[in-house]
């Protein structure tokens, strides 16, 4: 396994004769493996240990056992606590996200403060696997599906070809110790669904069906990074820089499908040619806005009203784009503290500023009222809408004052202080017969 390691490290050129690299070193079986694989490769590392504090006893046993791995092998190592709950609470997150942007963005002050050149992590293949079957769920794309790159920037991963059963069978005959987390036995979250239930079940299958999916994934990776290329160029010839502004002009949607040649045809192109014709132009559509923070949700709703909603604003968190009557027009947010934004309700999901998702429903006898901060459930009949970034003086922080945003009926009524509470006069209620949603995306 020693020779597939160095193998791999220079085919992909990860870690370069002479960089240093920071281990992040948790104790279980994986990173304790790629330990002594860069140990007997002879390449420099430090390791960095992360506690969570999430599993009382359990996380402060890691701790001290990676402390005792480092010493008798003389690694410097580094460690560092986290309140992750209070993190993941105070950012909206979930506790797996808020354990990932942490550790990574600890790792990267220590390479930094180091010097170092490299943050080696232990995913493998069956992470690759794992990870496949999450995006697939959650309706991703080429860009999604390809997975964990061997390396991505300054993270590399020295793993990701082999298997969990390889690296298991490696910890074994060289009497490697490791220390074992009860959870990832627990099929509570979906990743652990996926690796106790689906790839068993998958495997059943046929003989190496989990190796063919390695292969698959291998060349999801190459395709993509083609696509990526194509998509550069043909971007770059179809958006015309304006200023500060950025033209993309439906005649560039619909040369998809015209001849090239058929310059009165392009000239007449209608945005509402284009929403018959949605594989390409949309996907165009995407790639291009997806670069400035816009989600799905908004790119479909934006291509689906091209046709009828001249001048209409959309927003992401750093960019506006405008429907013209020839063409879609984006710029860069430069301060939107006083502009409304007047909008109506009817059956289509409306995304606006702040990732605002707005929708409409009926009131059924078995309807559930959603008790999150994120979501405001009101009594549609009694609503007039108006978006407004009008702050008020209620027990807010300065800081509070300049990031909440409100929504206001057209008399100053406030509705809904976003993501705190909304307004006893507007809640559901016995004779509620629609309900006006409106949810606060990431």
């Amino acid at each position: 396994m020693l020779d597939q390691f160095k193998a791999y490290i220079n085919r992909c050129n990860l870690i370069a004769e002479g960089e240093k690299v920071v281990l992040a070193l948790s104790g279980g079986i994986d990173s304790m493996v790629l330990a002594d694989l860069l140990l007997k490769a002879k390449v420099e590392f430090v390791a960095a240990h992360c506690n969570f504090h999430l599993r009382g006893e359990g996380s402060d046993g890691d701790e001290k056992f990676v402390r005792e791995y480092a010493e008798k092998h003389d690694i410097q190592c580094f460690v560092k606590h986290f309140d992750t709950e209070k993190y993941a609470s105070e950012n909206g997150i979930s506790i797996e996200m808020a354990a990932r942007d942490l550790r990574y963005a600890w790792f990267e002050q220590l390479r930094l403060r180091l010097g170092y050149n490299k943050i080696a992590v232990a995913h493998h293949a069956d992470d690759q696997a794992e990870t496949f079957f999450i995006n697939l769920l959650r309706g991703a794309g080429l860009n999604g599906l390809k997975g964990m790159k061997p390396q991505n920037g300054v993270i590399i991963r020295p793993l990701l070809w082999a298997s969990r059963e390889q690296i298991r069978k490696y910890a074994v005959e060289n009497q490697i110790v490791w220390r074992e987390d009860h959870t990832n036995a627990e099929s509570v979250y979906l990743r652990n669904k996926i690796r106790n239930q689906l790839l068993p079940a998958f495997d059943e299958l046929k003989p190496e069906a989990r190796q063919g999916l390695y292969k698959s994934l291998e060349y999801l990776a190459s395709e993509n990074e083609l696509y990526r290329e194509l998509l550069k160029e043909k971007l770059a010839q179809i958006v015309e820089q304006d200023g500060d502004v950025q033209r993309f002009p439906y005649s560039a949607f619909l040369d998809c499908f015209v001849p090239r040649n058929d310059a009165k045809r392009l000239s007449e192109a209608k945005a509402s040619e284009l929403v018959e014709r949605p594989g390409y132009s949309f996907q165009l559509l995407f790639e291009w806005l997806r670069q400035y923070g816009f989600n799905t949700d908004q790119c479909r709703f934006i291509f689906e009203t091209m046709n009828t909603g001249i001048g209409n604003k959309y927003f992401s968190s750093t960019h506006q784009l405008i429907i013209g009557r020839d063409e879609l027009q984006l710029s860069e947010i430069k301060a939107i503290e006083d502009e409304e934004v007047q909008i109506g309700v009817g059956e289509d999901v409306i995304v606006l500023p702040i990732h605002l998702c707005f929708s409409k429903l009926e009131k059924t006898p078995d309807f559930v009222i959603d008790k999150s901060s994120d979501v405001a459930q009101l009594d549609f009949d009694k609503l007039k809408f108006l978006l407004s970034d009008f702050f008020v003086d209620q027990k807010f922080t300065e800081w509070q004052k300049r990031k909440v945003w409100l929504l206001v009926s057209a008399e100053d009524e406030i509705l809904w202080v976003v993501g705190y509470r909304i307004d006893d006069r507007f809640k559901l209620s016995n004779v509620t017969k629609s309900v006006f949603v409106c949810r606060l995306e990431d």
